[in-house]
C-alpha cells in the first residue's frame, strides 16, 4: 500500500520514537517498533510486510508478534481465501496503557518485591547479630515499602483506567497540582 510522503515521514518518526519508548514500557525495541507500525497502519499487515518495512528477521518478527499476542496488544486477522497471517494492533489508548502497565506489574515489580523478600529472609536467617545486617534489612523493607505502595497505587488506578474515565483522573491530577501549589513542592520546569 502506497502512503503519503508526509504520512510516510510521520509513520517512521512515529516507529522510531515507539522504539525508543520501549525500554520505559519493559518491552525490547523491535516489540515496540512492531507495535508502532502496526497501530499506525489502518490496515492489517502480514509477517513478510512486517519484516521488509521494519527490516528485521521471520524468526525476529515472529517472536515479537507472538508476545504483542499475549499481552493482547495486537490481533491476528485471516481473510478468507488468504493462508497468510495478518496482524493490527488494539488501537484502544486507554487499553494500551492498562495493559502495559499490568504487565509491567507482573513482569518486574512482582518479582523484584518476591526477591527483596528472600533478601530479608536471608538476613533474618543469620540472626541479625550485628548492625550492619540490622541496617541493611531496613533499606530493604523500605524499598519492599516503597514497591507495595507502586502497587496499590497501580492496582487503585487501573480501574479508572480501563473505565476510560479521564475526568477522574484529570481531577485526580488536579488535586496533586493544587497541593504542590499550596505547599509550595511544586518543581519549576524552565
Amino acid at each position: 500500500m502506497e502512503h503519503s510522503k508526509a504520512y510516510q515521514e510521520a509513520l517512521d518518526q512515529f516507529v522510531l520514537l515507539w522504539g525508543e519508548m520501549a525500554s520505559a514500557w519493559g518491552i525490547n525495541k523491535t516489540m515496540s517498533q512492531i507495535h508502532a507500525l502496526l497501530y499506525a497502519e489502518s490496515h492489517p499487515l502480514d509477517t513478510d510486510t512486517i519484516m521488509d518495512t521494519l527490516d528485521i528477521s521471520r524468526g525476529n518478527a515472529n517472536m515479537n508478534l507472538h508476545r504483542l499476542l499475549e499481552w493482547e496488544l495486537i490481533h491476528k486477522v485471516n481473510f478468507k481465501g488468504d493462508r497468510k497471517d495478518y496482524y493490527s494492533a488494539e488501537t484502544d489508548v486507554w487499553k494500551i496503557v492498562s495493559t502495559i502497565i499490568r504487565e509491567r506489574q507482573q513482569r518486574e515489580i512482582a518479582p523484584i518485591r518476591e526477591n527483596l523478600e528472600q533478601c530479608v529472609k536471608t538476613l533474618e536467617a543469620g540472626g541479625l547479630d550485628d548492625e550492619e545486617s540490622k541496617e541493611f534489612k531496613v533499606r530493604i523493607e523500605n524499598y519492599m515499602e516503597f514497591l507495595e505502595m507502586f502497587e496499590r497505587f497501580t492496582g487503585a488506578l487501573l480501574p479508572y483506567i480501563n473505565k476510560k474515565n479521564l475526568k477522574f483522573l484529570k481531577q485526580l491530577v488536579k488535586l496533586v497540582e493544587v497541593k504542590e501549589s499550596l505547599t509550595g513542592t511544586k518543581k519549576e520546569h524552565d
